[in-house]
């Protein structure tokens, strides 16, 4: 099954005229596999913090959080592809929004050893090199929406 996701990515990959080498397809799954995580973290520690009866404040803000725009889902918990981010529209939201907003946690944390620091400091070096917005929804879909295993299951594999 991981090999499967992996190999899925890199297909997409292969075909994406802003990847040429193996260290763009790692660089892209990366940012991947990182923002699919964080939202796993986020939604965990959610869960935590409500059994306690304690209010959970989310890193990542809505609109941002991997569940609203890589992987929308309607009342019955599929996949929502009538709302989903795709072509351009994908494309200009990760390079004019999301990216964006994940480098300015550089500036907006409150010290260097906050994860919050660490997220803009990451997303300070990492470019998107995918041209097309179809190629993206297809690797973030057959890499990591369609398949039920947590990215920890993931990088376990591959790492």
């Amino acid at each position: 099954m991981f090999v499967q996701a992996f190999n899925n990515i890199d297909n997409v990959l292969r075909q994406e005229a802003g990847c040429s080498s193996e260290l763009d397809y790692t660089e892209q799954t990366s940012w991947m596999l990182f923002l699919k995580y964080l939202d796993d973290l986020e939604k965990e520690r959610a869960m935590e913090a409500e059994l306690v009866s304690k209010q959970y404040d989310f890193i990542i803000e809505g609109q941002y959080q991997w569940s609203k725009w890589a992987a929308p889902k309607k009342a019955d918990g599929t996949f929502d592809h009538d709302t989903a981010l795709t072509g351009d529209d994908l494309i200009e939201f990760v390079e004019n929004d999301l990216f964006p907003y994940l480098r300015g946690f550089k500036q907006r944390a409150d010290c260097h050893d906050t994860i919050e620091y660490k997220i803009g400091e990451i997303f300070g070096e990492i470019k998107n090199k995918f041209q097309s917005g179809y190629s993206l929804r297809d690797a973030l879909y057959l890499g990591l929406i369609d398949k039920p295993a947590t990215v920890e299951e993931m990088l376990d594999f591959k790492y």
